[in-house]
C-alpha cells in the first residue's frame, strides 16, 4: 500500500487521477491577491461556505493566511474523525482559536497529552455522575421560569446562557456562582465571540497594530484567570462557601487532585485550561442549542402540541428526573433537530499529518480540513426537505427507511475517538432543559428572522421572545 492510498475513500476516486495515475487536487475557489478569501469568509461565513459547497465535496480556498479544504462529504469525516483520525491533528489553524482561550486543555491537546488527559477527566461523565446532576438541571430550569412574569418579552440567549452556566457550576464544580463571578465568564465569553467575528481582519493586519477588540479581550481574559485561580486555591484549601464535606468528587476537585499526580498529563497550566474550557464549552454551546429549540417549537404549533402530549403522557402533573430521559422520544427529536439545522460547533478543523489521498484528491500535508457540519446536516442528498423543522425525522421508523444515510451526515458532537466528551451530558441536560421549560411556559417569537454568524458558535444574533405562563 503506497503513503497515499490510505486515507482514499470513495468510488470516485479513480476518476480523479490522471492518465500517469498520480491524483489530481481539489478544485479551487480562487480569491483576491494576498487575501484570498478572508474577506468574503469573514463578512458571511454561511453564504460563502453554501457558494463553496456548489464546486463540489471537497473544494479548496485560501483564507486566514492558510489553504484550506472545505469537506461535504460525509464519507470524507468519517475518515478523518474516526477510521483514519490518526493520520490527522488539530493543525496551526485550529489551535489559533485554541489560542484565545485554552491551548493545553483537553480541546486542543494531542496524542499522548490527550488521551491522559481524556482518561482523567472521563470519570466525571459516566451515566450514574450524570444521574446526580439532573436535579440541578430542572431545578435551577423551574427557578427561571419563576422569575419571568407572564407577557415578558425576554432576550433568551442571554438567558440561557446564565442558566447553563448555574447548572455547570452546581453540577460539575460544586459551586455557586455569584453574580460577579459568573459576570467574569460571560464577559470572557462574549470578548472571545467578538474576536472571533473579528478574526479574518485581525489575521491580515501586523500583529503590532493594537485594536479596540484586541485590548477588551485581554482585560477580560485576566480577569478570568484571576477567577479561575482563586476557585483552584479555594477548592485546595476547602474554603470555598457552602463546603460541608472534606472529600469531594466533583470535576473541579477531579482537576485538583489531576495536577499532583502522575501521568494525567495536566500540570497546572493545564489544569487551568481544563477548567476554562468547562466554563466555556459547558454552557455557551448548550445555551446556544437551548436558544434555537425554543425559537424552531415557537414558530411550529403541531410540533409543540406533539410535545405537549408526550410530556402529558410520561410526566403527567411532576417534573421530569433522570429515570424519564428514555422515555422522552419525541422530546430528544426536538434538541436532535434543532441540533441538525443550527449546530453550535457549525464546523471541525483539522490537518492532516502528511500528503494523504482524500475523496480520490490529493491533499497536501499543510491544508486546513473544514468539516462542514452547518452544510452536511442540511445536505438534500442525505436529508428530506433539508430546511424543515421535523423532529419526526428521528423516530425508529423513520430511520429503519433512512439505512442508507451515511452515519456522519449527522455530527454536531463531532466523532471518533475525540467526539465531545460532555456529549451525554449535554444530551440529558437539553432533554430536561426543554421537557421542564416546556411544562410552564410556551413562547412567542419577537425575533421573526435570525442573524446567523459564525462565531465562537454558530451566533443566532438577539433573540427576543414573548413568555407565556402555561395555566395563566
Amino acid at each position: 500500500m503506497s503513503d497515499l492510498d490510505y486515507a482514499t475513500r470513495g468510488a470516485e476516486g479513480t476518476d480523479r487521477e490522471t492518465e500517469r495515475g498520480v491524483a489530481e487536487t481539489p478544485p479551487h475557489r480562487s480569491g483576491l491577491p494576498v487575501v484570498g478569501s478572508t474577506v468574503a469568509a469573514s463578512r458571511d461565513g454561511l453564504d460563502f461556505t453554501e457558494e463553496v459547497s456548489s464546486r463540489g465535496d471537497l473544494v479548496s480556498y485560501e483564507a486566514f493566511g492558510t489553504e484550506m479544504l472545505a469537506v461535504f462529504d460525509p464519507e470524507v469525516v468519517e475518515t478523518v474523525l474516526v477510521s483514519e483520525n490518526d493520520a490527522f491533528e488539530k493543525g496551526e489553524f485550529e489551535m489559533s482559536f485554541g489560542d484565545l482561550v485554552a491551548p493545553e486543555g483537553i480541546a486542543f491537546a494531542e496524542d499522548e497529552r490527550w488521551r491522559r488527559q481524556r482518561t482523567a477527566l472521563q470519570s466525571a461523565f459516566t451515566p450514574d455522575k450524570i444521574r446526580g446532576y439532573a436535579d440541578e438541571m430542572v431545578g435551577h430550569t423551574a427557578a427561571l421560569c419563576e422569575d419571568w412574569g407572564d407577557d415578558e418579552v425576554v432576550e433568551v440567549g442571554d438567558a440561557f446562557a446564565t442558566l447553563t452556566l448555574r447548572i455547570l457550576t452546581r453540577a460539575l464544580f460544586d459551586l455557586d456562582f455569584d453574580a460577579e463571578r459568573g459576570g467574569v465568564v460571560r464577559e470572557a465569553t462574549d470578548a472571545i465571540s467578538v474576536m472571533m467575528d473579528r478574526f479574518g481582519l485581525l489575521s491580515v493586519l501586523p500583529e503590532w497594530v493594537p485594536t479596540p477588540t484586541e485590548r477588551r479581550y485581554e482585560r477580560a481574559m485576566a480577569d478570568l484567570d484571576a477567577l479561575v485561580e482563586e476557585l483552584l486555591a479555594e477548592r485546595e484549601m476547602g474554603t470555598d462557601p457552602g463546603a460541608d464535606a472534606p472529600e469531594r468528587d466533583d470535576l473541579l476537585s477531579l482537576l485538583v487532585a489531576a495536577a499532583d499526580a502522575d501521568g494525567t498529563g495536566m500540570d497546572r497550566e493545564a489544569v487551568r485550561d481544563q477548567l476554562v474550557t468547562f466554563l466555556f464549552a459547558g454552557h455557551e454551546t448548550t445555551a446556544t442549542a437551548l436558544t434555537y429549540t425554543c425559537w424552531l417549537l415557537a414558530g411550529n404549533p403541531a410540533v409543540r402540541k406533539r410535545l405537549d402530549a408526550e410530556l402529558d403522557s410520561v410526566l403527567g402533573d411532576r417534573d421530569p428526573e433522570f429515570a424519564d430521559v428514555p422515555n422522552l422520544d419525541y422530546t430528544e427529536g426536538v434538541v436532535k433537530e434543532a441540533l441538525r439545522l443550527y449546530p453550535p460547533v457549525y464546523a471541525l478543523y483539522r490537518e492532516p499529518r502528511e500528503e494523504v489521498l482524500l475523496g480520490g484528491y490529493r491533499v497536501s500535508g499543510d491544508t486546513t480540513l473544514q468539516l462542514a457540519t452547518y452544510n452536511v446536516q442540511r445536505d438534500d442528498r442525505w436529508w428530506d426537505a433539508p430546511d424543515e423543522f421535523r423532529p419526526e425525522r428521528w423516530s425508529s421508523e423513520a430511520g429503519k427507511a433512512n439505512d442508507d444515510r451515511p452515519e456522519y451526515a449527522y455530527f454536531p458532537f463531532g466523532g471518533g475517538p475525540r467526539h465531545c466528551i460532555g456529549m451525554r451530558f449535554a444530551m440529558t441536560e437539553l432533554q430536561l432543559v426543554v421537557a421542564t421549560l416546556a411544562r410552564r411556559v410556551e413562547f412567542e417569537r419577537v425575533t421573526d428572522e435570525l442573524d446567523l454568524s459564525m462565531g465562537l458558535t454558530l451566533d443566532p444574533g438577539p433573540v427576543e421572545m414573548r413568555v407565556r405562563k402555561r395555566g395563566e
